[in-house]
């Protein structure tokens, strides 16, 4: 595996060894040892899996309580996957780093605790699938506008159409106003 830095020190692009022939693949995605080195970060307790449609936007979500550290990956699709700071004593605060994900270049992206997330669908379809460090807590999730002007996050939106979004997305708070971890 292959710890990649991004704008944000603390947001790493997971490169992995791929092995294929013309039978397939073969690619180890995750490592305990190596990945608790490389961050530090508290072992995973749950993984999830969703599939989107072209043009859906998730996000960019957090939780207030038991915050979540999540390692992201595309098996089928490609998605423009965001990270933004809401740690208020980071250097980077507010800051957001934004990486293309895909069944074809099969990186991988570590959000640590204490940044919002969010993807928006690229392709015909997506199937992301993530390890979190602690358990879905829906009483504490927050969401940020993904349009937010402070944080001015670069979509590629595919023909320039607005992303379909959930109730709770359309409702979200802008950066301002969003509650921030210490």
């Amino acid at each position: 595996m292959k710890f990649i830095d991004t704008e944000i020190e603390d947001v790493k692009i997971v490169e992995v060894n791929v092995f294929g022939d013309e039978r397939g693949f073969f690619m180890e995605t995750f490592r305990a040892d190596e990945f608790m080195k490389q961050t530090g970060a508290k072992p995973f307790v749950q993984d999830n899996h969703s599939k989107s449609m072209q043009g859906i936007l998730r996000g960019l979500h957090y939780q207030q309580k038991q915050t979540q550290g999540k390692l992201v990956r595309v098996i089928s699709g490609a998605v423009y996957d965001v990270a933004v700071d809401m740690r208020q004593s980071s250097p980077t605060f507010g800051k957001a780093v934004g990486v293309v994900l895909s069944a074809v270049n099969k990186r991988q992206l570590w959000v640590p605790e204490g940044f919002a997330h969010g993807f928006y669908v690229m392709t015909e379809f997506a199937e992301f699938v993530y390890k979190c460090t602690d358990y879905y807590h829906p009483e504490s999730e927050v969401s940020v506008s993904w349009d937010d002007v402070e944080l001015a996050i670069d979509w590629p939106l595919v023909d320039g159409k607005l992303p379909q979004l959930s109730a709770k997305d359309t409702d979200a708070f802008s950066f301002q106003n969003a509650p921030k971890f210490d």
